[in-house]
């Protein structure tokens, strides 16, 4: 689940709290680094938690109705079919979900005024008043119910986000980025494999772990000699004016061109320009851009920058 793009924003960040924080040791700022990426797929998991919570809130509600001193005929005979959803049946059963739930003691059941608001949210939706009032439904009806909601009110949820943002430092930017890893395992879901659906691994292969390790490593231990190249190629700029943060994505995009011979240069480029538009001034991605592509193309003249 742990991906590149998701990498190279850990890297920047912790890069920057490791030169704001003098006397941490590499090996210690490495640590963090990888703590950091595992709170991204604990924020994985608790983001399809969710989606079972609102289902079983649903449930109690309708329980409650049922059991009121006067119930109504719609009280005593509701449409079940939210609940009775198959998708959501084998995502509450699936054994590494209830794994991770049972090992992080995590739930929502201390946010019961949020999942109240969000179900609201959700009997409004276009997408839940059809799904309601079909004539006969399917299990990729029911999967894809969810997969419209998550899009519409889940990956868009500003509420959501200051929830998270209490829980943990760590997930201040990583929903975006695991919200796709989240539609994507329900896309994945398919009925025969019951509770033993396979979710996203934590990182695709050891080639990822040790992209993460070398590029953090290499970042720093190659600061100085990366810095006096963007200082060389700042014309009329000194590089005390030039933004801290724009000096420190450039430092870790050269790491990266230098590292890894098989990446090519313009996706480097374009990943590095991303993270400037997320983390650094208005006119960053520009300025960043530009000298990238001046010191790249200066290496490539004096033969120093080899790539596959």
């Amino acid at each position: 689940m742990i991906n590149r793009v998701l990498i190279r924003l850990k890297v920047v960040q912790i890069l920057y709290a490791y030169y704001q924080n003098e006397g941490k040791s590499l090996e210690a700022a490495e640590k963090e680094l990888f703590y950091s990426l595992s709170k991204a797929y604990d924020l994985y998991h608790y983001l399809l938690l969710l989606m079972v919570e609102v289902t079983r809130f649903a449930d109690r509600r309708i329980d409650n109705r049922r059991n009121k001193l006067r119930p109504t005929e719609e009280d005593l005979n509701p449409n079940t079919r939210f609940i009775d959803n198959a998708f959501m049946a084998q995502l509450a059963q699936n054994k590494q979900l209830e794994e991770y739930s049972n090992n992080q003691k995590r739930t929502w059941e201390d946010e019961g005024e949020f999942i109240k608001r969000l179900f609201a949210a959700i009997e409004e939706t276009k997408a839940y008043q059809e799904y309601m009032s079909k004539d006969a439904l399917t299990y990729e009806d029911d999967r894809e119910l969810w997969r419209k909601l998550y899009r519409s009110l889940i990956a868009q949820n500003e509420q959501i986000d200051e929830i998270l943002e209490e829980q943990s430092l760590y997930w201040n930017d990583d929903k975006a980025i695991v919200d796709t890893f989240v539609l994507k395992t329900i896309k994945r879901f398919e009925p025969e494999n019951g509770a033993d659906q396979e979710l996203m691994p934590e990182y695709r292969d050891e080639m990822d772990t040790e992209f993460a390790r070398k590029l953090f490593r290499n970042a720093i231990v190659g600061a100085e000699p990366y810095r006096k190249m963007i200082a060389e190629n700042t014309k009329n700029w000194d590089m005390e004016r030039i933004a801290f943060m724009d000096v420190l994505i450039m430092q870790v995009a050269l790491a990266e061109m230098f590292s890894f011979p098989s990446i090519p240069v313009s996706v480097t480029l374009n990943e590095y320009v991303e993270i400037a538009k997320m983390y650094s001034t208005p006119k960053s991605a520009s300025f960043i851009n530009g000298m990238l592509d001046t010191i790249v193309n200066k290496l490539k003249e004096e033969g120093k920058l080899n790539k596959a």
